[in-house]
Order: C-alpha cells, then structure tokens, then sequence
C-alpha cells in the first residue's frame, strides 16, 4: 500500500476552495476509482490520466488505485483536477520527489498525450489559494497570462505532464515566459458620432455619474442603440480591485478575451431579446455558471428591443438590481455571483414602431399593453426615463456631437466628488446608497424636499422611487459640483422618473 497527497483548487460558483487530491494504491483488482462528489466530467478524468501518464513514460500502477478529493461534502467538477490526480498518483508511486507539494498547488487538464491543456476559472482559483497560504502554482502555459494576475504567488507554466515531473524531480526549472498582452485600449465608438439627441445624451451621462438605471424610448432608427454602446466610453476605468473581480468572473464563463487577461475597462453585455431567464441570471446542470447579469457586472447591460423580451426575463432582474448579487439553486447549491450593474433599456413605443407618431396605426390599449411588459416593480427601479424624438434635418447635417473624453471628464469628476462623500460608508456610487441614510444623516432641506412630498402625495412616485429619485439628485448635483443638492435639482430627477411622457 502506498499514498500520495498533491492540492489543487476548486470553483463552487464564484468560491474557490482548496482541494486535498489523495491517492492511494493497494492490492486487489486493478482499477482506477475517484471519491468525492464527483460530476461526470472529473469521473471521466480515469481514463485522461491513464494514458497520459503512460505516454509522458512514466508507468501506471497496476493496482487498485483510488483518488479521493478532500472535502468530500464540496461538490466538484470539471477537468482542472487532473494533473493534482497524475502527481499524486506519482507521489504514491514514490517516482517524484515531495520537495514543492506541500507549499504548490496544481491546476489543469490532461491529454491523452500528457499536454497541458487550459481550465477555466484560474484567476479565482489562485486567489483563494494565495489566501490559503500557497506560495507556488503549476498552470497551463496557456493560462501563465491569467495566473500572473495574482501578486505574492510564485507562477510555473508547463506545456507537458513531463515537464512537471521532471520540475518535481529538480530536473527542470519551470520559467513562465513574460506573457504577450495586447495593452492597447478597449475600442469603444465615441458619443461625438451621435448628432443631436441632446436630452438623450445628457440623461446617459447622469446615469453614467452615478449609474443609474435607464430606459430610452422611441422610433427605431433614431440612435437608442448608438447611445448605449458609447456609454462604456463614459464610465470610468474600473479600479484595480474590481478589475480582479470582473476578470475573475469572465474567467469561470471562459469568456477572457485572447490576449487581454485583464479586463480593465467596464464590460458592455447585450444580449438577444429572446434570451431566457437561465441565460441571463445564470444556470446549467450541478452548480449554476455565470450569466448576462454577472458577465456586466461593474460595467452595462443592454437590453434591447426589452418590450419584445418575456415578462418573466424582465421581471428576474429586479432582486440583482436591488442586491447586487445574482442567487441561482441548482440541485447541488445555491450559486452567487456579483451583479452591480448599470442597466439600460431601449424599446420602440408600440407594436407597429413607425418613424414619426402620426403614421402609428395601433390603439391606445396595444400601445400600452406593448410596454406593460415593463412591470410596475422593474420600472420603480428604473432612475432616468427618456423619450427620444426624431432630430431635425439640418441637426444631421450641422450638429456635431461632443467627444466621449470630454464627457467622461466630467463623469469622473461627479464619482470621485460622490465617493468622497460615502467613503466612510463603504459606498462608492450615489446609487448604492440606501434610502435610510438618504432620509437620515444626509436629509435634504425642507424646501428642496417639497417635490417628493408633492409627488408622494399625488401618488405619482412611490417611497422606492422617493428614494431613487434622491439618489439621482445627488449625483445632478455632483455634477454641477454642488455640495448638496437644491430643489431643482430634485425637481429634475423626480421628472426624469415620470412615465407620463413614454407611453
């Protein structure tokens, strides 16, 4: 009887944990058995590293040998625990040396041929390993980019299951090669393209100032898509700490774009209008994989077309709205992924969508069924609420827009005022914080707060949407660099949040 014990590290949703990969090989009938809640993908793991044992030529015991992956209560799954297995079953053998094991952990997929092929989910992974006290790694090459992400851990990239071994045996230095990163900045279409619009333009930076929520309406044609995707132009680059966790997220998705590890700009996620509730909140067989929602997360999610998509899809956003957070049960756990995102919607005002109002052949009850979709909770939760109409001919002509720099200035200069402000509580957007310490510590003046009595009185607004619109003033008034903000300025918000006008 013989043992061997190798780490690894695996993803419960987005929690990594370390693993304790345990072999141990006995008399009996041969066989090659693997304990611990197990999915089928890391069953099928017996026969990868068989035969990529044999064909790096090292031999194969030809015992009964049996893999157990410690705690044996965490569900896991996919291919990133083979090579922990095949050097553990090495230690076992007594062929490599125990030198590194106890301070390295061991992440990737085998070939039949022995190569190191990529994993998902590096990023997270080393994280929690670095946090679990591991100084080392051994990665795929094809991760080394990912895996360097993480400071004060020491990186080993291998191509071979070979390579490995010989590493283990002192044979081998195990150099990771500076990896090629494109740092050339993200393309984003810039806001001087969009001509006229300018109610348009001026609610997005506001949403972009404090990211709020917003929904634009209008004929198509008239430039609401063309907006949204230029307001990742106007967001601010994302801070180290959530440039980590943005990455990390799109690293479990094995979304990571080729040559960019680093996801530093906010993410911009548009998915179909046909997309289901799973697609966007997050699903799948065993523990639930990422979805829109997580996959925007510090960045945009865009909605078009959002009246064509089903009730139940819309409707599914409001908890992540709220909460920041997407909560998926699947059989084997309840997943939770990050979900501060900045929402926006863009619909046609009815069915027929024509390009001016006057050639609308629908009723007044199929245009307001159209947009009804947008239920009374999701639209509460909805900050800014634009209706876009068609610009003059002579503004295309004429008009040139302004630069997303010169916006994005003024953005930046509205979030650092608002962060400094919520430093000490922990928020760092207006919309984050909640409607006690609105109506509390930083309550407005009696006469800026006349509008919100005026609406709540007339059940125009209701205490969420109060709140709401409190949030939007403040970040108004970040921007004109105010230090509290006035009854316009409340006034303002309180009309960006009026209905009236979109149906």
């Amino acid at each position: 009887m013989a043992f061997g014990r190798a780490y690894s590290v695996g993803l419960n949703a987005f929690t990594a944990r370390v693993v304790e990969v345990q072999a141990n090989t006995s008399r009996g009938n041969p066989g090659f058995s693997i304990t611990g809640l197990a999915d089928t993908a890391l069953h099928e793991a017996r026969d990868r590293v068989r035969p990529a044992v044999v064909n790096s030529g090292k031999k194969f015991p030809d015992l009964k040998v049996v893999v157990a992956l410690a705690p044996a209560n965490m569900p896991k799954s996919g291919p990133g625990y083979d090579l922990a297995m095949a050097v553990s079953i090495g230690l076992a053998m007594g062929e490599l040396s125990q030198v590194h094991i106890a301070s390295t952990v061991f992440l990737g997929e085998l070939g039949l041929d022995g190569a190191l092929r990529p994993v998902r989910g590096v990023l997270p992974c080393l994280i929690a390993a670095r946090r679990a006290g591991f100084a080392g790694a051994v990665v795929p090459m094809a991760n080394t980019a990912e895996a360097a992400l993480v400071s004060d851990l020491e990186i080993h990239g291998a191509h071979t299951f070979d390579e490995v071994c010989r590493w283990l045996n002192g044979e081998l230095a195990l150099d990771v090669a500076p990896p090629l990163v494109d740092e050339s900045p993200a393309l984003v279409p810039d806001m001087a393209d969009v001509v006229g619009q300018a109610q348009a333009r001026k609610a997005l930076e506001i949403a972009a100032a404090g990211m709020h929520h917003v929904l634009m309406t209008g004929p198509p044609g008239i430039g609401k898509t063309m907006l949204a995707r230029r307001l990742p132009g106007i967001l601010p680059p994302l801070g180290d700490d959530d440039a980590l966790e943005v990455t990390a997220v799109h690293s479990i998705a094995g979304l990571l774009p080729s040559g960019r590890p680093l996801i530093a700009e906010p993410p911009f996620i548009a998915p179909h209008h046909s997309v289901s509730v799973t697609a966007l909140l997050g699903g799948g067989t065993g523990i639930a994989g990422p979805g829109a929602v997580s996959l925007a997360h510090r960045g945009v999610l865009f909605l078009d077309e959002c009246a064509e998509m089903g009730a139940k899809a819309l409707d599914a956003l409001r908890q992540p709205l709220e909460e920041g957070e997407v909560r998926v049960s699947r059989r084997d756990g309840v997943a939770v992924y990050p979900a501060r995102i900045q929402l926006v919607l863009a619909a046609n005002p009815c069915p027929c969508a024509p390009a001016h109002d006057v050639d609308c052949v629908c009723s007044a009850i199929a245009r307001r069924r159209y947009l009804g979709k947008l239920s009374g909770p999701l639209m509460d939760r909805i900050d800014i609420r634009v209706r876009m109409n068609p610009p003059g001919n002579t503004a295309l002509l004429t008009e040139s827009g302004e630069p997303s720099e010169t916006v994005r200035a003024r953005v930046e200069t509205a979030r650092r005022a608002a962060a400094q402000r919520w430093a000490a509580h922990g928020w760092r957007t207006n919309a984050e914080v909640p409607g006690v310490a609105l109506r509390g510590e930083y309550r407005l003046a009696p006469a800026a707060m006349r509008p919100v009595e005026l609406f709540l009185r007339d059940g125009r607004v209701t205490a969420r949407g109060a709140d709401r619109a409190l949030r939007l003033a403040w970040t108004m008034g970040d921007l004109r660099g105010a230090d509290w903000p006035g009854e316009d300025d409340v006034a303002q918000a309180l009309l960006y949040r009026d209905r009236g006008g979109l149906a």
